[in-house]
């Protein structure tokens, strides 16, 4: 069972960066693919950025130039760099890890962190 815990999430000014951390324990990282998806209030759960266990990456159009995925599966530790932040990024931000060959048995999530992002 892998457990997932996302730390980093704030209140930022528009323009301004932040660095959410998620840190996974009680599996192999290496093999898990990491995402990192978000949730505004009343919208439903949309995908960020992704980065397998190769370190390929994509990113949701809206976000792309401004974030970055990164993992260092030394400190089994996915991150996201977010710069230029807007209004329309506040959300709650989730961490996924997912089993590449069996991701309906081994799909993990953590419990999120809050990113409001105003003046």
């Amino acid at each position: 069972q892998v457990q997932v815990v996302e730390s980093g999430g704030g209140l930022v000014q528009p323009g301004g960066s932040l660095r959410l951390s998620c840190a996974a324990s009680g599996g192999r990282f290496s093999i898990y693919a990491m995402g990192w998806y978000r949730q505004a209030p009343g919208k439903q759960r949309e995908l960020v950025a992704r980065i397998t266990t190769f370190g390929s990456t994509n990113y949701a159009d809206s976000v792309k130039g401004r974030f970055t995925i990164s993992r260092d599966n030394t400190k089994n530790t996915v991150y996201l760099q977010m710069n230029d932040l807007k209004p329309e990024d506040t959300a709650v931000y989730y961490c996924n890890a997912v089993h590449p060959l069996r991701p309906a048995e081994y799909n993990y999530w953590g419990q999120g962190t809050q990113v409001t992002v105003s003046s």
